[in-house]
This record gives C-alpha cells, sequence and structure tokens, in this order.
C-alpha cells in the first residue's frame, strides 16, 4: 500500500509538471509556425491541459478500470466548475467579455446533456464511444473555422500575452512538446497503477478514486493556468481553459476510452455524478452568457457557491465510502 501512495503521489506531480511543459511546448510551438492566436487558446491550450484525463482514461480504459477512466473524466468536470473555477472567482471575479466563449457555453451545455443520455442507457458502447468523437470532430472544426476568422476578440489578446511569456526556440518548443508527451503517458501509467492498487487494497470502488484524487489531481493543470490568468486580469482566458477542457473531457476522453473497452455504468453515475456535473454546467451557463448586453460575470459570492457545492458532492462521496 505504500508504494502503491507513493506511486499515486509521485505520479501526479511528474504529470503536472509534464502536462505544463507539453502544453508550453505546443503552445509555443504552434505560435512559431504562425497559427493564429485563437487556434493557440482554444485548440493547443484547450487540448494540451486536458492531455492528463485523456492519457490516465485511456491507460485505464486498457488496463479494464472503466471506474478510473469514467470517473476522471466526469469528476474532473465537476473539480474545473465547483472546485477550479470557484478559487479562481475568489482570487478575481470572472467577467466574460469573448464573444466565442459565449458561444461555447451552448456547446458545453448541449455535450453535457448527451453525455447524460448515454450513461442513463446504462452503458457507454463502441457506438457511443464514436459518437461522442464524431461530435468532438465536429466540435473542433467550428473551432478551427472560428480561430481563422479576422475578428478581433479579447480571447485573442490574452492568447498572446500568454503565449508570450514562454520564451522558447523552435527547437526548443518542439523538444518539449515531444518530452512532455512521453512523460505524460509515463506519469499516467505510475499514477493509474497506484490507484488501482489503492482502491482493490482499501476495498473502494475505482470509480470513486477516478472520481475524487484521479480526477483532481488531473485537473490541477487547469487549476494552475485559470489562476494565473484571474491573477492577470485575463478572465475569458480563465474560463476558456475550463470551458475547452470541460468539452475535451466530455467528448474525447470518455470517447477515446470507450472505444479501447465499452463501459458498463452503475445507476449511481447518473443519479450523483451527472447530475451534479449537469447543474453546475447549467449554473456556468447561466452566469457565464449575461443578458441584456451585459457581460457574464462569475462573482466571489458566486464562487464560494461553486466552492459549498464541491465539499458537499466530495462529502457525499465519502459518506458513501464509509457506509460500504
Amino acid at each position: 500500500m505504500i508504494l502503491a501512495a507513493s506511486a499515486l503521489v509521485v505520479g501526479l506531480a511528474l504529470l503536472v509538471w509534464s502536462a505544463d511543459r507539453f502544453v508550453d511546448g505546443a503552445a509555443a510551438s504552434a505560435r512559431h509556425f504562425g497559427m493564429p492566436a485563437r487556434l493557440v487558446g482554444m485548440v493547443v491550450v484547450g487540448f494540451g491541459t486536458s492531455a492528463p484525463e485523456l492519457t490516465v482514461s485511456a491507460l485505464a480504459a486498457y488496463q479494464g478500470s472503466s471506474g478510473i477512466a469514467l470517473g476522471n473524466a466526469y469528476g474532473s468536470n465537476i473539480a474545473n466548475i465547483a472546485l477550479i473555477l470557484g478559487i479562481t472567482a475568489l482570487i478575481s471575479p470572472i467577467v466574460v467579455n469573448s464573444q466565442v466563449l459565449r458561444k461555447e457555453l451552448p456547446i458545453l451545455a448541449a455535450v453535457t446533456a448527451l453525455a447524460a443520455w448515454q450513461v442513463w442507457s446504462g452503458d457507454i458502447t463502441h457506438g457511443d464511444a464514436w459518437t461522442l468523437l464524431a461530435v468532438f470532430a465536429g466540435v473542433m472544426g467550428w473551432m478551427i473555422w472560428e480561430g481563422l476568422r479576422k475578428t478581433a476578440d479579447t480571447l485573442d489578446r490574452e492568447v498572446d500575452e500568454q503565449v508570450a511569456a514562454v520564451a522558447m526556440t523552435t527547437r526548443q518548443a518542439l523538444f518539449w512538446t515531444f518530452a512532455g508527451l512521453v512523460l505524460l503517458i509515463l506519469s499516467s501509467r505510475l499514477l493509474v497503477w497506484g490507484a488501482i492498487e489503492i482502491a482493490h487494497g482499501m476495498g473502494i470502488s475505482d470509480l470513486i478514486i477516478g472520481l475524487t484524487v484521479v480526477a483532481v489531481g488531473t485537473s490541477l493543470p487547469e487549476l494552475a493556468s485559470s489562476i494565473v490568468a484571474a491573477r492577470k486580469g485575463e478572465h475569458d482566458l480563465a474560463l476558456g481553459n475550463i470551458i475547452g477542457s470541460n468539452i475535451f473531457n466530455t467528448l474525447a476522453v470518455v470517447g477515446i476510452a470507450g472505444t479501447i473497452s465499452p463501459m458498463t455504468i452503475g445507476p449511481e453515475v447518473f443519479s450523483r455524478d451527472i447530475m451534479t456535473m449537469s447543474v453546475l454546467t447549467l449554473s456556468l451557463f447561466v452566469l457565464g452568457r449575461g443578458y441584456g448586453g451585459r457581460p457574464g460575470r462569475i462573482s466571489r459570492l458566486d464562487g464560494t457557491l461553486l466552492l459549498l457545492a464541491y465539499v458537499a458532492y466530495s462529502g457525499y462521496l465519502l459518506v458513501e465510502v464509509l457506509a460500504a
């Protein structure tokens, strides 16, 4: 058990560090090759911050631990909104000016509804998984189209400032893109092994481990990038990290895991986890959209309520573990 716990801690630490280097390297590489700022922010950075969830869930599905694969994806979505966005809003209230992000919020709501419908059926088949990936391809196509448009947006400026702060030559950027990806895969293997061993040793389902420890750990890159963006006043970038990550997790992470190994899902995933994720997504949609020509705003009070929601959800999971 000590060895498994050590593997979990080391795997998480290495996962976060390698994800950070991968995102920096990929973003710098994209800018060196002339990719528009909006595409860097929406596609490259969005993919990079979700790379830990993708590698962990894919490896977990390959090893037959569908609970960790699914719990990691949905648990990360819950943590992204309630925990990470809550902390970020407490540090600096988030004002949403970007029209692009306002268009992404309905997409996130629709994607969450699709996930709820699939989980309600009790399993994610190969067909369901390929449906998720097909929708993901469509969303990515829309993002690329949006990124190639010439209309100015506050998100462009904020991404430019973030990428400009990473001083890398083309050779360095390519090296860290490749090295970061390799380390992501290695650290994910270590993390998944440790999580499975702990779950089996303590008699806890791998779903609970995936929803809690693994989900929070793989969401740390989003936490770091959102806090840094909020402290710099880059509110659209902070929210964009969360929206992009949740879309990616719901479609690509679950989709890829499902193509590797179809997943049978217990009824508690729908009634507890999907419902929590859906309510949080709806609250984000209401807060972030803005109405009457006013920008969306997530205040410190909203951040406090989001954090309390995460504490309540985590407490409920703990009660279920103790009652088992």
